[in-house]
């Protein structure tokens, strides 16, 4: 491509020779000269704006200032919100804690007003002054949250088993026969072991212990159980057998009215027959036996809780 140029100061007419990398130079230095130049109009607009005071320029600055406080106004409202969902959940648990702790405080036989579980714990200390104390990020505030959140859920899960594990305790403890099946009179009068028969006098074991009450006298149960026996034995006379669990069996012979049948759930220290004098018996007196798999095993040491 040639360019012929023409001028009265020239004696002839002079051609310039054009190539193609002359007009690719061309286009490229034009190009960055045009995004130099907007580019310094955009910065001396926006630095000088309010010098300026070009009214288009002030609306688009106030409308992307309005566009970035309307996203960070929309961000904190999102977080807070999950916050508070998560501190809902928080004092839901707070109350299940709450309320775990009281049941807790009332098997283990300790006062619920001395924990007060609905008071904050008192709290202080002097502040640091090698490390000054700064705000908490949001970053921060909402894994300090998550970290509390997951501490509570643990520890509610253990509260949870020792109440299991108290509960069962104490149903085991109230199955165990301790308490007295009498309210008057000795168990002294024959013990556990050899013994005189008081009907042939030979040397004989007695399974059980004898209470001396008289006729009429209410029989209590030991323990809360399954009544499995309810009548007549030769031996025996009128008698009660109960079991409650793990093998456990109590014995009340000799009764003269029984006031339970077979199949009946008793409580401890339930009226279940009145003392007398049926079967093999010399005498108003309650024979009390505790078997374990069918053994025979001295009531007197479960007894003893009950004296203590």
């Amino acid at each position: 491509m040639q360019i012929i140029l023409v001028s009265n100061r020239l004696s002839k007419a002079r051609a310039i020779e054009v190539t193609w990398r002359h007009a690719l130079l061309a286009v490229v230095v034009g190009a960055l000269g045009m995004v130099a130049l907007s580019s310094l109009i955009s910065y001396f607009g926006v630095r000088h704006a309010a010098e300026i005071r070009l009214p288009l320029l002030q609306s688009m600055l106030r409308s992307a200032s309005d566009e970035q406080a309307q996203f960070q106004n929309d961000f904190l409202r999102d977080n807070l919100n999950a916050m508070a969902v998560r501190l809902g959940q928080m004092q839901a648990q707070l109350m299940r804690l709450d309320a775990l702790g009281e049941r807790l405080s009332g098997v283990a036989g300790v006062k619920p007003q001395e924990f007060r579980f609905g008071e904050p714990p008192g709290r202080g200390g002097a502040l640091s002054t090698a490390l000054p104390p700064r705000d908490l990020s949001l970053g921060e505030f909402g894994q300090l949250i998550e970290s509390v959140a997951r501490d509570m859920e643990t520890r509610t899960d253990y509260l949870g088993i020792l109440e299991s594990r108290l509960q069962e305790q104490r149903l085991r403890q109230r199955m165990l026969p301790t308490s007295l099946p009498v309210q008057i009179g000795s168990w002294n009068a024959s013990g556990f072991g050899w013994r005189l028969d008081p009907i042939t006098g030979q040397s004989a074991v007695h399974e059980g212990i004898d209470f001396i009450a008289p006729s009429g006298a209410p029989i209590l149960a030991a323990a809360a159980g399954l009544v499995v026996a309810a009548e007549y034995h030769p031996t025996y006379g009128n008698l009660i057998d109960i079991d409650h669990g793990q093998d456990l069996v109590t014995r009340y012979a000799h009764a003269s009215r029984l006031h339970v049948k077979a199949g009946d759930l008793v409580k401890r220290g339930q009226h279940i027959a009145d003392v007398g004098s049926t079967g093999r018996s010399t005498g108003p007196h309650l024979h009390f036996e505790v078997r374990s798999a069918g053994v025979p095993l001295n009531p007197a040491r479960f007894l003893q809780t009950a004296s203590r």
